[in-house]
């Protein structure tokens, strides 16, 4: 089990191996998810203590992030990049509309504007292909949507259907080729994705349908992704997270990707970092060898 992430995830990351012999991806398997900060065991300490011989594995609750691999990579698999990301930002929820969720809303957005032309950009030129050269991206609005809010949770299913709802309606911008959309879930909203929970096993994704790409951000309410920060650096930091991985690799295992690893925010997930006076997660650098 690998001790950074749930089961979940490490089931993710089996389900994420190509088959011997064979380098196709196959629909679904390679949604990347931002895991929990507080690592859980498979099983109860009860039953770990009763294993002979095998002594309860004290690293799986400090809490702390853990060294990467030294032999992870990134493997570039021909796919689509976000060259010059444009980033649109979607808050779900009336809680979006009180006095605090409106700050919130504005430091986000403003977040999104600094880190879109921050030297992050810059770092992830490294992984830029023949004739998609990844460069300075763009921040071009934000939405408020309170109309059929979800209740208590909503499933990826469900975002995709209300996603491609709001852009044939141009509540939100039409999609282009770069176009990445931020989606907010207010609090107290649960989001579902492949049998999985967020803060019970996950703090966020990203993934594709057809050419659209975007990010779902559940808010932080639980000591795994608060990670020991307030919510606003929590939210910048996993943000980060599936913003590199969605200019990097936009149709998850189609960009660049680790079949061991996974993407570029996998291989680092809770290392930090400030960039134009943000908190932003580390990525993974092939040619530093390293997260930076």
């Amino acid at each position: 089990m690998k001790k950074s992430k749930t089961r979940a995830v490490a089931k993710r990351k089996a389900a994420a191996r190509p088959r011997a012999g064979s380098s196709k991806f196959s629909p679904g398997e390679y949604v990347r998810i931002v895991p929990l900060h507080y690592p859980k065991p498979s099983m109860s300490i009860d039953e770990m203590g009763r294993l002979k011989g095998e002594p309860p594995d004290t690293d799986l609750f400090d809490g702390q992030p853990h060294v990467a691999p030294a032999s992870a990579h990134l493997t570039y698999n021909n796919g689509p990049l976000l060259t010059s990301v444009q980033v649109f930002t979607i808050f779900c929820g009336s809680k979006w509309g009180t006095p605090s969720g409106g700050t919130m809303m504005q430091n986000l957005n403003k977040f999104f504007q600094a880190i879109v032309v921050s030297p992050l950009m810059t770092q992830l030129d490294e992984y830029s292909a023949p004739g998609k050269t990844i460069g300075p991206g763009s921040f071009i609005g934000t939405k408020l949507i309170t109309a059929n809010a979800p209740v208590g949770s909503i499933t990826d299913s469900t975002i995709r259907k209300q996603l491609k709802a709001w852009i044939a309606a141009k509540t939100v911008p039409k999609t282009t080729s770069n176009t990445l959309y931020f989606i907010y879930l207010e609090p107290g909203i649960v989001s579902l994705m492949g049998g999985s929970k967020s803060c019970q096993n996950y703090c966020g994704y990203h993934d594709a349908v057809g050419k659209v790409y975007y990010a779902v951000m559940p808010y932080p309410t639980c000591a795994g992704c608060l990670g020991g920060m307030a919510a606003f650096d929590a939210l910048t930091g996993t943000s980060s997270h599936e913003f590199c991985e969605a200019v990097t690799d936009p149709v998850p295992g189609a960009g660049w990707y680790d079949n061991v690893n996974g993407e570029i925010g996998d291989i680092c997930a809770w290392n930090f970092k400030k960039v134009a006076g943000y908190t932003v997660q580390m990525e993974w650098s092939n040619a530093q060898n390293k997260c930076v």
